[in-house]
This record gives structure tokens, C-alpha cells and sequence, in this order.
């Protein structure tokens, strides 16, 4: 009974034994996965995190304010010196103040009764102009005060980078819809024209300097090739100097005579 006993005995033990075995390659294969996922892991988190940190940057770039390529004068908006029932002028300074060249363009809300001259044209880095902008004035309505009338035309000026000295044309903006950005949106001030201030001081200066710029572009430019004059008579400049020098000759000739 003593041996069967034991023999009983290092049977439970063997068997005992063979239950506890595949628990422990369980804990060590459960340790060895927890450890390799462990190892993983900092990869993983390395990954999203620069995942997010690239999603954080680009939804903060989309939120900042897109560099101006352009400086205003004035900044934001057009005096128009207030004359119901006439066409009025404004005028606003714009310069290029980016290192690229860039195209500008002129849009309003209300196009049947004002325009801008010029309408758009291409600056070259610190190149400034002066545009005209021209308005009629409507009068007003429901026994308005004067200058109690607001305006609701609106001009809106886009600029538009490019790779360099071209001719200005507007299909440019429509060429390249993505690379447009809006420069400013300026509205509509009236003044006074019978009450000075530095705002229609200033709008008269501008407008002098613009109408200056027009005639000086409208002067030919110095050329000592042929030149055009009357309706289509061409003179030679060196034929003309040749006839004035012969003439001369003649008269000192018969002079010595």
C-alpha cells in the first residue's frame, strides 16, 4: 500500500507538473508580447505625435493672415469729395512692397457706375502707383442729409504674384485662382468739398500727382531715330540735319564770294 501510495503520489506529481507547464510558457509568452509591445510602443507614439504636430501646423498656418504684397495710402478706404449728380474722383497710392513682382486688380460692387483707371497693371518690387478711382454720386434719398448718406459700393483690390515684367491682362487672375489673395476691401467715405480738412487735402495732392503721371506717359518718348509728325510724315532726323548743314554751306559760300 506504501508503494502504491507513492507511486500515486509521483504520478499527481507528474501530472501536476504537466498542467503547470504550459502556464508557465503562457506567463513567459505573455511577457515576452507585453515586452515586445513595449518596444513598439514609444514608435507608435512617436508616429502620432508627429502626425498631430503636422495636422496642429497646418491648421495653424491656414488661420494666419496671408502676407500683403501690397501697401495701400489710404489704407482702407476712398474719399470721394461728396457732389450729388456729378462723377467724383478718388485716388489711392498702391506699392509693391514684396521682393517678387506682382499684379494687382481692381473690383467694385458696383461696376455700371464706377471704374478705376488703371484697372489692374503689374508692379515691379518698390514700384508704386497712383490709381484714380471714379464714382457717380446719386442723389439723396428721403430727405437725407447730405453727408448722413453711406455708400454701399464696396471696392475690393487682389494681387497676384508673377514671375516677372510681362503685360498686364485680367485673365491672369483667372489663370491662377489659387495663388489670388485679397489685399483689402476699402469703402466709401464722403467729404465735404466746401469744408477742408487733411483728408481732401490729401485726395486733391494724390490727384494732382495721378494726373501729372497720365500726361508725362502720354509725352513720346526721346528717340533719335524717325520721328511721326502731322498724320503719317515721316522725317528722317540725320536727312534733316544734312539739308539744315548743305543750306549753311550755301550761304557761307556765297557769302565768301
Amino acid at each position: 500500500m506504501a508503494i502504491e501510495t507513492d507511486q500515486k503520489s509521483s504520478y499527481d506529481g507528474k501530472v501536476w507538473g504537466f498542467f503547470k507547464l504550459p502556464f508557465r510558457q503562457t506567463g513567459n509568452t505573455s511577457s515576452t508580447t507585453s515586452s515586445s509591445s513595449a518596444q513598439t510602443q514609444p514608435h507608435l507614439e512617436g508616429s502620432d505625435h508627429h502626425a498631430s504636430a503636422n495636422s496642429v501646423s497646418s491648421v495653424a498656418k491656414s488661420l494666419l493672415p496671408t502676407r500683403r504684397r501690397l501697401k495701400l495710402d489710404p489704407a482702407n478706404k476712398l474719399y470721394f469729395p461728396y457732389e450729388p449728380g456729378k462723377q467724383v474722383r478718388s485716388a489711392v497710392r498702391i506699392k509693391n512692397t514684396s521682393k517678387s513682382y506682382t499684379a494687382f486688380k481692381f473690383q467694385t460692387t458696383a461696376p455700371k457706375s464706377c471704374f478705376m483707371r488703371p484697372p489692374g497693371a503689374i508692379l515691379a518690387p518698390g514700384e508704386s502707383i497712383i490709381a484714380t478711382v471714379f464714382k457717380f454720386v446719386e442723389q439723396p434719398e428721403n430727405n437725407e442729409k447730405p453727408m448722413d448718406q453711406k455708400s454701399k459700393v464696396k471696392f475690393k483690390i487682389m494681387s497676384l504674384k508673377v514671375k516677372g515684367p510681362m503685360e498686364y491682362v485680367p485673365e491672369l487672375f483667372d489663370e491662377q485662382k489659387d495663388q489670388v489673395a485679397i489685399e483689402q476691401i476699402l469703402r466709401v467715405v464722403f467729404l465735404d468739398p466746401k469744408r477742408p480738412c487733411p483728408a481732401l487735402e490729401k485726395l486733391k495732392r494724390q490727384l494732382a500727382d495721378a494726373d501729372a503721371a497720365v500726361e508725362a506717359r502720354k509725352k513720346p518718348p526721346e528717340d533719335a531715330g524717325p520721328r511721326i509728325i502731322g498724320e503719317g510724315l515721316v522725317i528722317d532726323e540725320w536727312k534733316e540735319r544734312r539739308e539744315r548743314y548743305l543750306a549753311r554751306q550755301q550761304i557761307e559760300g556765297v557769302d565768301s564770294a
